[in-house]
């Protein structure tokens, strides 16, 4: 397919086919191959990922002409041209997505009353910190890290059902049905040890279908960027290509001179400590000066052995001056 080049120079380019899809980076040489076999996308096969992307995008064009789909409550404010830039359907679109119905149809499993299903109610203790790569990829509040949702998919569903999140904000349900699949062999160790020691069944492992509902078209395209595949080789390009043109422009505020008064450095981070003041001689107590412990990193008790002999001196020179008063006042009297 034909592309108009939207900036010139090396490396990663951004792209706009002439379908009117945004290509956000110049694609690498393992992608032209993946994209250039067939795929097959609910029950259709195609040559490629950009034939499957140009026949769905189509079938979208179309339905935005119907005013009606457009006039549904919540549709969001936006021309054709922008909303089919920013989608990738049938996995993703920027409005409503017409293509729900038969992605539930193909991937979803009909019902069947002699099919018993039942699970006890969820009692386990969820506790995961915000610091795992995936979490810090895109800040987003309500965020909830997926794997404290992973466990109540792992509970309720079985591999390969069909999750709907109604509320999905940046997506995180739909990384944890993915993740379920795939899990950290340390995670998934302390899941099966906890569930074994709360007395449930193992899990079953897989990955889960995710469908992820939001109103807001800015979380709909970070839950998009978190679950769909995406070029990593030509992600990391275009990425370094832009930090090394911000440290260009910007990086000399972050520059400082060695002691020597002649070599520069590179500032990586600043710390910035609490100041007290001292309540037996009013002087100032830098706390990263008086607490940390630089051979172990961590903050030494409350009391520590320099605190404590600062504020025995300062109670020691009260002390001689009190004895100094008593004496005056001997000598006057």
């Amino acid at each position: 397919m034909g592309k108009k080049r939207m900036r010139d120079g090396d490396g990663p380019e951004l792209f706009i086919e002439t379908s009117g899809q945004l290509r956000l980076v110049g694609k690498s040489v393992e992608q032209q191959v993946m994209e250039s076999k067939r795929v097959e996308c609910l029950g259709m096969t195609f040559e490629s990922e950009e034939a499957r992307r140009a026949f769905f995008l189509e079938k979208l064009r179309k339905k935005l002409k119907d005013p009606e789909f457009r006039n549904t409550e919540g549709f969001p404010v936006g021309g054709d041209e922008e909303i089919l830039v920013l989608s990738d359907p049938p996995y993703y679109t920027a409005c409503l997505n017409p293509f729900l119905a038969e992605f539930v149809q193909h991937y979803g499993r009909p019902y069947d009353a002699g099919v018993t299903y039942q699970r006890a109610p969820f009692a386990v203790d969820v506790s995961e910190g915000k610091t795992d790569p995936l979490y810090t990829a895109h800040s987003y509040h309500t965020k909830v890290p997926h794997k404290a949702i992973m466990p109540a998919i792992l509970h309720y569903t079985e591999p390969g059902d069909i999750v709907l999140d109604g509320f999905a904000g940046s997506g995180m349900t739909g990384v944890a049905a993915q993740m379920c699949g795939s899990p950290e062999p340390e995670f998934k160790a302390a899941v099966e040890s906890e569930w074994k020691e709360a007395g449930h069944e193992p899990p079953v492992w897989g990955a889960r279908r995710a469908i992820l509902s939001e109103l807001a078209p800015a979380a709909t395209f970070i839950a998009a960027n978190y679950n769909l595949a995406f070029d990593v080789d030509a992600f990391e390009d275009a990425a370094a290509k832009i930090l090394d043109e911000v440290a260009a422009e910007q990086g000399w505020m972050y520059e400082t001179a060695h002691k020597d008064g002649k070599t520069k450095g590179r500032i990586n981070f600043t710390v910035w400590s609490e100041v007290f003041s001292c309540p037996e001689c009013s002087k100032e107590v830098v706390f990263v000066t008086e607490a940390l412990n630089r051979r172990t990193k961590h903050v030494r008790g409350c009391h520590s052995g320099r605190v404590e002999a600062h504020q025995a001196a300062s109670r020691a020179r009260q002390l001689l001056r009190w004895e100094d008063q008593v004496r005056e006042r001997a000598r006057r009297g």
